[in-house]
């Protein structure tokens, strides 16, 4: 038995802070470990989480909101064959613990089916990969602790970003700022014997502002978020987010709705991987292909777009909002190729579909909080650099849309179809950017629109805003892409 910790060094935090923490003992873990295997059972695994928010809302120069939160608690999972019997308690006394265990077993209960593709291994031997120690704080090693920074100290900070943004654009007319922070630790251990600990940092900000003009109201909204401690907070990060909030405002006022129709479309580089995410990531996860729900079903191994096409989830992004030292299954975090070199390489698995599919699981078990079970998620979801630069792939297109933000989308994860409302983009006449667009709607297939790529940039950028992506349950997350050549999607305009 290990505990594979994932600490800060400066804080030198070891198994008995965490076990002191959540006030449990290692043979207690044991005997709730039993307790839910009691009913039959392949798999049993507990998740403990300490968790602490902050949040400072400033909304016209004045403390709209601000608060204090503290989650507490630990879930108890029974994996049996296809079934899963999870059960949870807000404290971690062991009478109530007990209970919880004992709720999970019988929710579960019945013998093993041993269901899943012929020759599957049993979970535990399925489960039992060695794994290498984690030191130093892994993938987001915080120098200062959200915990010990007041909320009130960062209104300056606030304040500041608000003036900044004032100061840039003479047509703003209302700022709103905020800071939240949360630090959660974790504690996981299971029928296999493994202890895991993670100390996970999540720091986020953002600025939105409305501009009036003429009679007519355009806004803007910018976000950083970082897994990251309060050293994140600077006065560069407040010049940078004020920059972004006022740039391209002459452009909203000035665009325009263009004539629809089917043509080139162009990514740009960063927040468009959203597109990546909701129309092709979610295809991907192995929840979805492994009960039949996915375009993607059964097409491992087989070519689905152009050999310059590579396509990752990423938890090993350093700092990043999606990083992942371990995921909420106990599996250290890893780059996982969906596509590689145009072929589908791999879906992105939990333990359930890992031992489904008779592989290793791909760190991709993730969960809201200890309330909810661990299911098949997405971390930092983006393509890979090609060899042509952005203004090569503009350079090429007659007549097309240029976009590189978007709002609100829809997107049907069986047939693969999508819709996504575009904030921000350009016309594209003979080769160059010209008149600003908007009130548009970019319409295509997600595995149509992946073949239909003809050109791939080589200025791959990651989003480092606010992204939260909600299936069932919601989980922080990034994306990211490099500028990218669409050969036709439906735009949908006048």
């Amino acid at each position: 038995m290990t505990c594979r910790q994932t600490a800060s060094e400066k804080t030198k935090m070891d198994l008995r802070y965490f076990l002191d923490t959540f006030q449990v003992t290692v043979p207690q873990m044991e005997q709730l470990i039993a307790t839910a295997l009691s009913h039959g059972g392949d798999y049993a695994d507990l998740y403990f989480e300490y968790t602490t928010y902050n949040d400072l809302l400033l909304r016209d120069g004045e403390v709209s909101s601000g608060g204090f939160h503290i989650d507490f608690g630990m879930g108890v999972r029974v994996l049996n064959g296809e079934k899963t019997g999870y059960a949870y308690s807000e404290n971690t006394g062991m009478k109530d613990m007990l209970a919880a265990a004992r709720a999970a077993a019988m929710i579960s209960g019945g013998q093993a089916s041993g269901t899943g593709r012929k020759g599957a291994p049993a979970f535990g031997k399925c489960m039992q990969q060695p794994i290498p120690a984690l030191t130093g704080g892994g993938y987001y090693p915080a120098e200062l602790n959200w915990r010990d920074a007041g909320t009130a100290g960062y209104l300056p900070f606030l304040k500041d970003i608000e003036q900044k943004i004032l100061s840039k654009d003479s047509r703003t007319a209302k700022v709103t700022a905020r800071l939240s922070a949360s630090q959660s630790d974790i504690l996981m251990f299971n029928s296999s014997g493994e202890m895991t600990c993670d100390i996970r940092p999540l720091g986020s900000i953002s600025a939105s502002a409305i501009f009036s003009c003429n009679g007519r109201n355009e806004n803007k909204s910018v976000s950083r978020s970082f897994r990251r401690g309060p050293e994140m907070v600077t006065v560069e990060t407040a010049e940078e987010m004020a920059e972004e909030a006022t740039s391209g405002i002459d452009a909203r006022f000035e665009a325009r709705r263009p004539k629809g129709g089917s043509m080139p479309v162009i990514m740009g580089a960063g927040a468009s991987g959203i597109l990546l995410h909701e129309a092709m990531g979610h295809s991907f996860e192995a929840d979805f292909n492994r009960k039949g729900q996915s375009i993607f079903s059964g097409k491992e191994g087989q070519r689905i777009c152009h050999e310059d096409i590579n396509i990752v989830d990423d938890g090993t992004v350093q700092y990043n909002r999606g990083a992942c030292n371990f995921d909420d299954e106990g599996i250290p975090g890893q780059k996982t190729y969906m596509v590689r070199e145009g072929v589908l390489n791999s879906y992105l698995h939990d333990r359930i579909s890992a031992r489904w599919y008779g592989i290793s699981p791909t760190g991709n078990g993730r969960r809201e909080s200890f309330r909810f079970n661990p299911i098949p998620r997405m971390r930092a979801t983006y393509m890979e650099n090609g060899k042509a630069t952005a203004d090569d792939i503009i350079s090429s297109v007659k007549k097309g849309i240029y976009v590189d933000e978007f709002s609100n989308g829809q997107v049907k994860i069986g047939e693969g179809d999508f819709t996504f409302y575009v904030k921000s983009g350009m016309m594209i006449e003979n080769g160059r950017l010209t008149a600003p667009v908007k009130d548009i709607n970019i319409i295509g297939n997600g595995p149509q629109a992946l073949a239909d790529i003809v050109a791939v940039g080589n200025d791959l950028r990651i989003d480092n805003g606010t992204w939260t992506c909600g299936k069932d349950q919601s989980v922080a997350v990034s994306c990211g892409i490099p500028t990218v050549l669409i050969r036709r999607l439906t735009v949908g305009g006048e």
